[in-house]
């Protein structure tokens, strides 16, 4: 055995004082610096054989029909978005398979909804999210700025990504992003702006690269609080990203194009439901003149909408999916040892108020809220816990107390 002062790295030199840790072999050492690069260089040399050999993820592939049955738990209609959704998402996994080595590349389809507040697409995202293997984040568009202004660059929506993938870039690069309230960085008027359009057309033209795929250097803890941090590079090339907004005043753009009157001489049934859903004809030259730039419309091929909910689609919302709000007040209220039965008067009053306020699904939440708050107060302390019955007298007494009674349609 070698005396101690004669100890030093096999690989670097360094003597026994100059190291924090010296590990003994058969006939040498070997420092902790060392066992650090050594690991690196072991790391890049298998990435290197995954990249040549096979594809670079091994997902088990979800069908189409699979993924919208999972929807159809947790979303009431919107047929025709769960079906974009879902084969947009099968075929993100399917280009996350593909070998390097063909012939033919595969394009990705970023998709963008179109819908009313309230219609679900938030609610489809999240319920994407629950299914998916891989990573996933909801980022926020209204937020975003020119870069050199207060507020967050849209190198933030990495940022999230690399968060919700525990900061492994791999995952991340073959992630999918929905980016919510698209809407809102449409630029105010048709015209390309002269001037600086800090939180609109600006923020567009930021997002084109971000979009079709290249390298982008990411701050891993956010924007400019920390200038000091190293940044992470990552390719947005593999990475899918799902845009919503509800768009407000491109049904009047749709009418315009279309010819669609309202006033005027009694039409058929059949027009005057399809006037009632204008966005059903909605197409990237609607969103061009509502503001979005035809660079930004390019790199988000699929487009598809949201339809308006009726008063039986309201309902069924509020009783059949799995997290259904009239199942959320009766779990509630499990928790009290007490049965809540709501009547379907009761339930019908609700959906009617609904439809009045206008607010979509959200709308429910609210109202329910109205209705359900005097009996979740008093429950609790009461002595005798049975049962409790919700009729429509009681919900028209509740609704009429409170101020909600005094909001109009607009």
């Amino acid at each position: 055995m070698k005396k101690r002062s004669d100890q030093h790295c096999s690989f670097c030199g360094k003597n026994k004082e100059e190291v924090l840790i010296l590990i003994a072999g058969i006939d040498g050492f070997i420092c902790e610096s060392c066992v650090q690069q050594a690991q690196l260089i072991i790391d890049e040399e298998l990435a290197q054989q995954q990249d040549k050999e096979q594809p670079k993820i091994n997902l088990n592939l979800v069908k189409p029909k699979e993924i919208k049955s999972f929807l159809d738990e947790y979303v009431i209609g919107q047929e025709e978005a769960k079906k974009v959704l879902s084969v947009a998402v099968y075929n993100h996994y399917k280009r996350l398979n593909q070998k390097t080595n063909e012939d033919i590349e595969i394009e990705k389809s970023n998709i963008v909804m179109v819908g009313e507040t309230g219609t679900g697409k938030t609610l489809l995202a999240k319920t994407i999210a629950r299914l998916l293997k891989v990573p996933f984040t909801i980022v926020d568009a209204t937020v975003f700025t020119e870069a050199g202004y207060v507020g967050e660059d849209v190198e933030s929506i990495l940022s999230r990504l690399l968060q919700s993938a525990n900061y492994d870039v791999k995952a991340a690069e073959r992630g999918i992003v929905y980016i919510d309230e698209i809407d809102k960085i449409a630029r105010k008027s048709s015209n390309p702006s002269i001037t600086r359009d800090v939180s609109g057309e600006g923020v567009q033209q930021s997002m084109l690269k971000l979009l079709e795929g290249t390298d982008i250097q990411v701050p891993p803890q956010g924007g400019r609080k920390h200038p000091e941090q190293k940044m992470i590079k990552i390719n947005t090339q593999n990475i899918l990203f799902v845009c919503g907004g509800a768009f407000d005043g491109i049904d009047k753009i749709i009418a315009r194009r279309t010819q669609t009157q309202v006033i005027g001489y009694k039409k058929p049934d059949d027009e005057l439901a399809e006037a009632d859903n204008l966005l059903q004809f909605v197409n990237p030259q609607d969103l061009k003149a509502f503001g979005l730039i035809p660079e930004l419309i390019g790199r988000i091929p699929v487009l598809t909408y949201l339809e308006p909910l009726t008063a039986g689609t309201l309902k069924r919302i509020l009783t059949e999916p799995k997290n259904a709000l009239i199942k959320q007040y009766k779990k509630l209220m499990e928790y009290e040892g007490i049965e809540l039965d709501i009547e379907e008067d009761a339930i019908d009053f609700i959906v009617e108020k609904a439809v009045e306020f206008k607010l979509g699904a959200r709308g429910l939440r609210t109202i329910c809220e109205a209705v359900m708050t005097d009996a979740m107060y008093e429950t609790p302390s009461a002595e005798e816990k049975e049962s409790i019955t919700i009729t429509r007298e009681y919900a028209e007494e509740k609704l009429s107390k409170t101020k909600l009674n005094k909001l109009k349609a607009a």
